[in-house]
C-alpha cells in the first residue's frame, strides 16, 4: 500500500448561496488552504473532516492500492486526483497524490 498526501488547494465561499438557503450556523469548515494530511493504508487521517472524507475516500483507497489514471487521463499525474468535498456553500478542493 502507498501513502496518499491530501492537500487543501482551494476553499470557496459562496456567500450569496449561504444567505439564500443556509440556516445561520456558528461553526463551519476549519480547513485552510495549504493544509495537508497523510492517509496511511487508505485510512482517514486523524483530524480530517468526516464529510470531506466521504467525498475523497474512494479515490484515496484506489491510489493507496496502486491504482490511478482516473477517467482515462484526466490528471497530468495519473497517480493523483483533484476532488472537492460535498459542501455546496463552502467547498474545498483537495489534491490527492500518491507518495512513497
Amino acid at each position: 500500500m502507498y501513502k496518499v498526501k491530501i492537500t487543501a488547494v482551494r476553499k470557496a465561499d459562496y456567500r450569496d448561496l449561504q444567505l439564500l438557503y443556509e440556516n445561520p450556523i456558528e461553526h463551519t469548515c476549519d480547513v485552510a488552504e495549504g493544509q495537508t494530511w497523510i492517509s496511511v493504508d487508505g485510512h482517514r487521517p486523524d483530524g480530517f473532516c468526516d464529510s470531506a472524507w466521504e467525498s475523497v475516500r474512494t479515490f484515496v483507497e484506489e491510489l493507496a492500492a496502486g491504482g490511478g489514471d482516473f477517467y482515462d487521463g484526466w490528471m497530468q499525474n495519473p497517480r493523483s486526483a483533484m476532488i472537492s468535498c460535498n459542501d455546496g456553500f463552502r467547498p474545498v478542493s483537495f489534491l490527492l497524490e500518491t507518495i512513497a
